[in-house]
């Protein structure tokens, strides 16, 4: 799909990508408008073709129901995929801003 990597200004730190990538068939090496691209293909799918997963990826990547459907019903000018890759992908990054946030430094 998408993204080089969320890094954080720490190499030590997990990219964006490889989180992704524990749900998705992405390629390594995408900038982040080529991730949420990918992203939000993969979710107009999803929406279509296999709900349940949805919900289990969403599920697991602990992306909040309520704010999700206060979203979906708010946003205006995007589709839903969009809106679910925008709130999954922002989900992502939150993890990894707290584990870095949380993680003992290596010198």
């Amino acid at each position: 799909m998408i993204l080089k990597s969320y890094n954080l200004k720490n190499p030590n730190s997990v990219s964006l990508t490889s989180i992704i990538s524990k749900d998705f068939d992405i390629p390594d090496q995408l900038s982040e408008s080529q991730l949420r691209a990918a992203m939000v293909d993969a979710f107009a799918y999803l929406i279509d073709n296999d709900f349940p997963k949805l919900v289990q990826i969403l599920y697991k990547a602990d992306v909040d129901q309520y704010k999700l459907k206060e979203l979906l019903e708010t946003v205006e000018g995007l589709s839903s995929a969009e809106v679910i890759a925008d709130a999954y992908i922002a989900r992502q990054k939150a993890k990894i801003e707290t584990w870095a946030k949380y993680s003992p430094k290596k010198d």
